[in-house]
């Protein structure tokens, strides 16, 4: 295979979620996304894995890793609060020694409300509040890898500080 490309988008890795989160864990974790925030009963009912090997629309072979964490943004039972982020990376953990997780893998949330279609996001940020780290989701973009290759090439190389010989 070719040299793997990096996902498109550079996504927050497992690692480097778990690295932000670490300070905060006696706090809610709250997920940010569509402009509203998951309730307070929401569930992680899924941790994924993934190992994905492709070759995109213009012949070119990719591979990756992805953390999917799949969330059901569901209203809390009585007296229920938010996930507090200890909790959260306890999950993790636990979940690491059942189902080997790569630190350097994409983080991929797929959330959904009961009776709506679960969508993709991407982490945009990571937000502290009195009491709360607030994940902000963002939508994952569609795009064409090999056009997007090309695009980044093209900037790079006819960036102003380069000689004009390359465009």
């Amino acid at each position: 295979m070719d040299a793997p490309a990096s996902p498109p988008v550079a996504g927050t890795s497992l690692a480097a979620l778990l690295d932000m989160l670490a300070p905060h864990d006696g706090k809610a974790l709250v997920f940010d996304y569509d402009g509203r925030r998951a309730r307070p009963g929401y569930h992680i009912t899924e941790v994924k894995a993934g190992s994905f090997v492709a070759l995109d629309c213009g012949g070119n072979p990719d591979a990756w890793q992805e953390t999917i964490l799949q969330v059901e943004d569901i209203p809390a039972g009585p007296g229920q609060n938010p996930l507090r982020v200890g909790r959260f990376r306890a999950i993790l953990g636990r979940v690491d020694g059942k189902v080997r997780l790569d630190g350097g893998a994409r983080v991929t949330i797929e959330i959904g409300r009961e009776g709506e279609a679960m969508r993709v996001y991407d982490i945009a940020g990571i937000d502290t509040e009195a009491g709360a780290v607030v994940v902000r989701l963002g939508e994952r973009a569609a795009i064409c890898k090999p056009r997007h290759r090309t695009e980044r090439q093209a900037a790079a190389c006819c960036a102003p500080a380069r000689e004009p010989a390359c465009c």
